[in-house]
C-alpha cells in the first residue's frame, strides 16, 4: 500500500514514523509547505518527499492529513475528488459550514473519511465503554471528563486553534458520546483568561468548564486547562448507582493526594499527548489501513467529527452569551 502524509509537523512526523513501520505500507510519501521539514522526515522514515500535494496524491492508495487546521477541509475535498480514502487529524474545520462542505465532498465521491479521535483507541477508554455496557455501574448518573495540558502552546498557535473548546475539549465531547452511546442535548459553559496574556490577546481562554446534559439525563462535567504544571492529565470518571471507575488513573497520573496516607506525586508524570496516547495513535492508523483494505468498518467518520464540533460550538456560544444552550440551536446541516 502507498500512503501519502500531508503535513510533517510534530503529529505528522509521528504518523509518518508509525506508517513506515506498518507491514502493509510499502511506500510512504510525505509533503509539507516547508520542503526542508518534509525532506527531514522523509530521511528519518525512508519515505519519499514530494514538492506538492498533487504529486503526493499521484499513485497513492490513501492519504493521511496532518497539516495546519485551516487546510484540512480543502485537502479532504481534494482527496475525495481524487477517489482517495482519508485519515485526517481533528477537526475537519473550525466551523460547521466548512465541515459540512468537506463531508458532502466525501459523500459525493463515495470515499471514506476517518477522523483522528485517538482516545477511542486507548485501552482504558475502550474498557470503560465495555464495562458501562456490561451493566456493572447500574444507572449511569455522572460523568467527569478532565483534560489538562502541562504548558500552553506557542502564542502564534492560539489564533489558529479555534479556541479551547474546539481544539482541546472536542476530544472529551467525542469520547463522552462514544463511551456512553448518548447524545448531548444542552450545555452550559464558562471559561477564564486569567493566565498568560497571550490568551487574552488571541481572544481565547486558558481554562474552561462545561456542564453537559445527555439525552438520558446523565450529567457530564468537562474541564480543561492549558496551564497544569503538574503534568499532562487526561481522565474520564463514570459514576453509577452500583459502581464507579476511572480512565487515566495510574501511577503516572499527575495528581497528588492531600491525605496523609494517600499517594504522593508520581515519579514520572505524563508529559504530553504523544507520550500518553502513543499506542492509541498507532492503533487508529492500523484501523485506517484495515479500512482502506476493506477489512474493517470506519471507526470514526465525519459525522462523528461534526457531532463533537457542534457541542464545542454550543459551549462557545454559552460562554459568550452566559446562558444555557440547547443543541438544537446549533446547525446540523
Amino acid at each position: 500500500m502507498r500512503i501519502a502524509v500531508i503535513g510533517t509537523g510534530r503529529i505528522g512526523a509521528f504518523h509518518a514514523g508509525v506508517l513506515a513501520r506498518h507491514p502493509e505500507v510499502h511506500h510512504l510519501v510525505v509533503a509539507d509547505a516547508d520542503a526542508a521539514r518534509a525532506a527531514e522526515v522523509a530521511a528519518l522514515t525512508g519515505a519519499t518527499a514530494k514538492a506538492t500535494v498533487t504529486e503526493a496524491f499521484t499513485g497513492a492508495d490513501a492519504v493521511v492529513i496532518a497539516s495546519a487546521t485551516s487546510a484540512h477541509a480543502t485537502l479532504i475535498a481534494a482527496a475525495a475528488r481524487a477517489g482517495l480514502p482519508v485519515f485526517c487529524e481533528k477537526p475537519v474545520a473550525l466551523d460547521v459550514p466548512k465541515t459540512l462542505e468537506a463531508l458532502r465532498a466525501v459523500e459525493a465521491a463515495g470515499t471514506e473519511l476517518q477522523l483522528g479521535f485517538m482516545r477511542r483507541f486507548d485501552a482504558g477508554y475502550r474498557h470503560a465503554r465495555e464495562l458501562l455496557r456490561s451493566g456493572r455501574l447500574g444507572r449511569l448518573h455522572t460523568v467527569r471528563a478532565v483534560t489538562s495540558d502541562p504548558a500552553p502552546p506557542p502564542a502564534a498557535y492560539l489564533p489558529l486553534s479555534g479556541g479551547l473548546y474546539r481544539d482541546c475539549l472536542v476530544h472529551d465531547f467525542d469520547i463522552v458520546r462514544w463511551v456512553t452511546g448518548r447524545e448531548v442535548t444542552e450545555v452550559y459553559a464558562t471559561g477564564s483568561d486569567a493566565g498568560p496574556a497571550m490568551f487574552r490577546a488571541a481572544g481565547d481562554i486558558d481554562t474552561a468548564a462545561a456542564v453537559l446534559t445527555l439525552d438520558d439525563h446523565t450529567l457530564v462535567t468537562a474541564t480543561a486547562t492549558r496551564c497544569n504544571g503538574a503534568g499532562y492529565d487526561v481522565r474520564l470518571e463514570l459514576a453509577g448507582d452500583q459502581d464507579q471507575f476511572a480512565v487515566g488513573l495510574d501511577d503516572r497520573t499527575p495528581l497528588t493526594s492531600a491525605e496523609p496516607q494517600g499517594p504522593g506525586r508520581p515519579d514520572k508524570p505524563w508529559t504530553g499527548f504523544l507520550e500518553r496516547f502513543a499506542p492509541a495513535y498507532e492503533a487508529e492508523l492500523d484501523a485506517f489501513v484495515r479500512l482502506v483494505r476493506g477489512e474493517a468498518a470506519n471507526p470514526c467518520d465525519g459525522r462523528d467529527a461534526l457531532a463533537a464540533l457542534r457541542v464545542a460550538e454550543a459551549c462557545e456560544l454559552s460562554r459568550r452569551e452566559r446562558r444555557m444552550v440547547r443543541m438544537d440551536e446549533i446547525s446540523a446541516g
